[in-house]
C-alpha cells in the first residue's frame, strides 16, 4: 500500500446548502452503526462508554451540510431524530479534518488547535471522547479507508484547495 496524506480541503459552498436541505437521519444512522459496530469490536473503552451514557451529541459536517444526532444509552449508540434542545457536545469540522481524524494523519489535539475542529459544550465530556478516540487501537485489517487513495487524488485537482502544512 502506497502513503498517501490527505490534503486540507474544503468543498464549494453549495454543496452544504444542498446538504443542509437534505434528510440528515441517513449521516446518523451510519455514524451510530460505526460506534456500535467499534463498541462490540471492543475498540472503545469500556469505562469511557460509561461517561457517555444519555448524553446527547451532534457531529457536524460544515461544508457538506450534513449533520448526525445521537446519544449513548443502554449498551447502545443510536441516532436521535429531530432537534430536540441543545446537545451535550457538538463536533463541527470541514470532511477533510473528520478524513485526516478518521485516517490517524491528524490527532483531535492538531485539529483543535489548528481551528479545523471546533468542540462546544461539556468540557469534561469532550476530554472523555478526545481521549477515546485517542485510545482506540485500529485492526491490522483496518489499515486503509476504501477509496480514500483515489478520492484524495482527486481532491488535489480541485481548483482553491489549499494544502495541509
Amino acid at each position: 500500500m502506497s502513503h498517501f496524506t490527505i490534503p486540507t480541503f474544503k468543498l464549494p459552498e453549495f454543496v452544504a446548502k444542498i446538504g443542509a436541505r437534505l434528510p440528515q437521519w441517513p449521516h446518523a444512522l451510519a455514524l451510530v452503526s460505526g460506534l456500535n459496530t467499534a463498541a462490540k469490536l471492543k475498540l472503545l473503552p469500556e469505562d469511557s462508554l460509561q461517561s457517555l451514557a444519555g448524553k446527547t451529541f451532534l457531529v457536524a459536517v460544515n461544508d457538506t451540510g450534513g449533520e448526525a444526532r445521537f446519544t449513548y444509552a443502554n449498551g447502545w449508540f443510536r441516532p436521535v431524530f429531530g432537534a430536540a434542545g441543545e446537545p451535550d457536545l457538538t463536533f463541527r469540522a470541514d470532511l477533510s479534518a473528520y478524513l485526516q481524524l478518521v485516517s490517524r494523519q491528524e490527532d483531535p489535539d492538531t485539529l483543535f488547535f489548528n481551528r479545523q475542529l471546533s468542540i462546544e459544550g461539556d468540557t469534561e465530556l469532550g476530554l472523555v471522547v478526545k481521549n477515546m478516540l485517542d485510545a482506540i487501537e485500529w485492526p491490522p485489517s483496518v489499515g486503509r479507508i476504501p477509496g480514500l487513495e483515489r478520492l484524495s487524488a482527486l481532491v488535489a485537482t480541485l481548483p482553491g484547495r489549499s494544502r495541509h502544512a
